[in-house]
């Protein structure tokens, strides 16, 4: 027995709250087990006490002492049955213990047994039925007393027997469904917990997978176009091969502190940036970035805001950077040789709108839309809004972003 309970959960099944062999919850606990053997054991002894001295003028005559006990003996072994038939087992030793007193202890167990596993309406009407048949009982077979009234302070003993007996049933009924419900709690908080780590590790994600897209997306368009001038010009005079080199290195260069900013993320914090925090492109940077293109071999058309970005947060420099960057290179890709517009307007108050547009092109790559659905989402996880789409001839990508006043 000492190894069983030895084994991972049976032990803690044995003092759990509860049981799961309640009627129609499955197969007995070992706790389920210790605690019938103990109803039977404590019905075994009720019927074995000796009965009360008989009173007098008994309305029908006393059943032999040893039927009284071997009826007592079997209603014991009979609890083993509670958990399976409660009701019928209670209503079945009720109606015994009027003629059989040995019975009365295991009839009171299967009462608790009824109080415990049904509702408290289904319990109160057995407790009535166990009054009545204790009325009945002293009725048919008087006890002697030598007190007053002894027969309505015999019947309202018992009947304050069973009404405790019915109220612990359901003190321990209740514990049970709050125990229950507790736990169903705890598993749905636990539920809804894992799930809000799997949003935010979704979201996290996303993120990466947006600067990823929009930052090295430019950088290695950038690398395609100078190496394809490289291809096509394999007679370019030193002094064009030197700037033409000098910038796929430059561009290569930022590309690998691009993606070690992002592998560093993955990482965890602290390992993005090894040397101090990477300063991160705002909306002062979108000249440079439109210098570079233009460095690149693009027809750029610039109109920056007018005057200073003052009290502009820069989590929206930042994705303006990012929306103008996206539109260079989808112009880059897919309509080479087109003039595009890039336009800043707005100021506090008014917000910051984003234009970028440029004529169709032909023998561009297609696109899978990636970009711009990443765009779509940056906009929004910002505050604003970004719509894009094609207008007389011109691919337009017109961006908002929430702009406070200082």
């Amino acid at each position: 027995m000492s190894a069983e309970l030895d084994r991972p959960g049976v032990v803690q099944a044995l003092f759990r709250p509860g049981s799961r062999a309640a009627p129609g919850q499955g197969r007995r606990t070992p706790r389920d087990w210790v605690v019938d053997t103990l109803f039977v054991l404590l019905a075994i002894g009720g019927s074995l006490l000796p009965p009360a001295a008989p009173g007098p003028d008994p309305k029908l005559p006393l059943p032999p002492e040893d039927v009284s006990m071997a009826f007592g003996l079997a209603a014991a072994a009979a609890l083993l049955l509670r958990r399976r038939w409660p009701v019928e087992l209670v209503v079945v030793l009720t109606l015994l213990s009027v003629f059989f007193p040995a019975v009365g202890t295991a009839s009171a167990l299967a009462l608790f047994t009824v109080a415990v596993h049904r509702r408290p309406a289904i319990s109160l009407s057995i407790l009535l039925l166990a009054i009545g048949s204790a009325a009945l009982q002293f009725w048919l077979y008087p006890i002697k007393l030598d007190i007053p009234y002894g027969y309505q302070f015999v019947v309202g003993f018992v009947a304050l027997m069973c009404l405790a007996s019915v109220a612990w049933g359901i003190v321990v009924r209740t514990r049970r469904q709050l125990m229950i419900s507790l736990e169903e709690r705890a598993r749905r908080a636990e539920s809804e917990q894992e799930m809000r780590v799997e949003q935010g590790r979704q979201r996290e994600r996303e993120r990466i997978a947006r600067e990823m897209h929009d930052a090295l997306g430019h950088r290695l368009s950038l690398l395609s176009v100078h190496a394809g001038a490289l291809e096509f010009r394999p007679d370019m005079p030193a002094d064009e091969l030197a700037v033409t080199a000098g910038v796929i290195r430059a561009s290569a260069r930022e590309s690998m502190d691009d993606l070690r900013a992002i592998v560093g993320v993955l990482r965890g914090p602290g390992l993005s940036d090894p040397g101090g925090q990477r300063p991160q492109p705002g909306i002062g940077e979108i000249a440079a970035l439109v210098e570079e293109s233009v460095a690149a071999g693009m027809q750029v058309r610039f109109q920056p805001l007018e005057g200073e970005a003052v009290g502009l947060p820069a989590a929206t420099g930042r994705h303006g950077y990012r929306i103008v960057q996206e539109g260079l290179t989808n112009a880059r890709k897919h309509a080479p040789g087109s003039l595009v517009h890039v336009e800043l307007s707005g100021g506090p108050g008014d917000g910051l709108t984003i234009e970028v547009r440029n004529r169709l092109g032909a023998g561009g790559q297609p696109g899978s839309q990636v970009g711009l659905v990443g765009l779509v989402e940056r906009a929004t996880l910002a505050g604003g809004r970004l719509e894009h789409g094609v207008k007389a001839g011109e691919f337009q990508l017109t961006a908002w972003l929430p702009w406070p006043t200082a």
